[in-house]
């Protein structure tokens, strides 16, 4: 291994998997999904070379800085956790003067070896390897041992013909592959819940696509960019998000004009889902998700979200269903939506908000409503006027009607 100016060259970023190990005949399938999704997410990085095997993967830096990978691969669902790696012969006089530099490098006072040998006919066990690095460091240095709660870690992971050493784990995104549980379609408005349902649905190995209602003139063209902005945010966990902007104004307008103030929210969102149903049906997508958390507004109650629900056939998921405003908040400013998410650009439900919403709404009510106008025409041609717009992280939008 090259030493540079006195100081070791990181080689290797080693990742290791999360949940993965617990999903059976499914695994294989899973580790692929996420090394095609580490290389997508790295993409950029021209260098880099990646091998694979059934509990890791490991990436070859080629002299590319760790640091400048390291903030993309931490946004990769799936991960555990990784390491930056040194690699050496699996001999025990290289794995201890090795992990000897890797000790004298890090200034730290107390230090701990942990070694896994997951070659087993290694001629030496973990225990005699954590004591020969163990000793050669204590010779070497002025740092003490410390088993419980040391400043450092040296990790040893001895494999067949290569051994890697590597300090303290790099915490992962966790959760599974964006890709392997299918596609889900969010309702993606310019809140703080929405895209924090975005993201957890993404954890959970979900590829999403958003719908997002617009009501131009009454909402602005800063409104939909704000939108946009938010999906180019969540984007970064998944590689891109397709957006697809549904012209909402008339079916709004045709609410207001044929049915009790009162109502109207309720039957608002019942049209959404209808969109969104139908929506999902022509993208492949298995399920619809929002950002409702339970007894949030008025259509977040369990009498309203039953009514509302009544109108689609489609699974329901909302990821922040039982999460108080608190809790979301901090999600959003883990992912950065946060501070994009309360600009002050209002959509289309918080534009033509009632003054006295209903939070116990009947079925009976609703279709009695509804029955006012013939809403079925103009259901199909707001999803005939869909804009779609396909969106990336921190890269200029790219749009294309659809």
């Amino acid at each position: 291994m090259n030493i540079e100016s006195n100081k070791l060259v990181v080689d290797h970023i080693l990742v290791r998997f999360g949940e993965l190990s617990t999903k059976g005949k499914n695994k294989n399938d899973f580790i692929k999904r996420l090394f095609q999704n580490i290389k997508n997410a790295l993409r950029s990085f021209d260098k880099l070379t990646y091998e694979k095997s059934y509990d890791r993967i490991y990436i070859l830096l080629n002299g590319t800085d760790p640091d400048e990978v390291k903030p993309y691969l931490e946004k990769v669902f799936g991960i555990s956790s990784f390491s930056y790696a040194i690699k050496v012969n699996s001999e025990l006089d290289e794995i201890v003067e090795m992990a000897k530099q890797v000790a004298i490098l890090s200034n730290a006072k107390t230090f701990k070896v942990d070694t896994k040998r997951h070659f087993k006919p290694f001629p030496y066990i973990s225990d005699e390897i954590n004591r020969a690095v163990a000793t050669e460091i204590l010779k070497n240095t002025e740092m003490k041992v410390d088993v419980h709660d040391p400043e450092f870690r040296v990790r040893i992971e001895v494999r067949q013909f290569d051994t890697y050493i590597m300090s303290n784990k790099i915490k992962g995104a966790g959760g599974y592959p964006v890709g392997v549980g299918g596609k889900a379609m969010v309702m993606l408005s310019g809140g703080i819940d929405s895209p924090v349902a975005a993201y957890l649905m993404m954890k959970r190995g979900i590829t999403v696509e958003c719908i997002h209602y617009a009501s131009p003139p009454y909402t602005s063209a800063n409104a939909r960019k704000k939108v946009l902005d938010l999906a180019s945010i969540v984007s970064q966990y998944q590689g891109h998000i397709r957006v697809h902007i549904v012209p909402f104004t008339d079916i709004q307008l045709a609410i207001y004009k044929n049915c009790d103030e009162s109502y109207a929210i309720t039957l608002m969102r019942r049209m959404m889902y209808r969109l969104a149903e139908k929506l999902s049906e022509r993208q492949n997508c298995k399920a619809i998700v929002n950002g409702e958390s339970i007894g949030q507004v008025a259509s977040q109650t369990l009498d309203s979200m039953g009514v509302i629900n009544e109108v689609v056939k489609m699974p329901v998921i909302r990821p922040c269903v039982t999460l108080d405003k608190l809790e979301i908040i901090d999600l959003a400013n883990k992912i950065e939506t946060y501070e994009t998410s309360i600009l002050p650009y209002e959509d289309c439900c918080t534009i033509f908000t009632p003054k006295n919403p209903v939070t116990k709404p009947t079925l009976k009510k609703c279709e009695k409503l509804e029955s006012r106008f013939d809403f079925e025409p103009l259901l199909e041609e707001a999803l005939n006027q869909i804009e779609v717009v396909d969106v990336y992280p921190a890269k200029e939008i790219e749009e294309d009607l659809f």
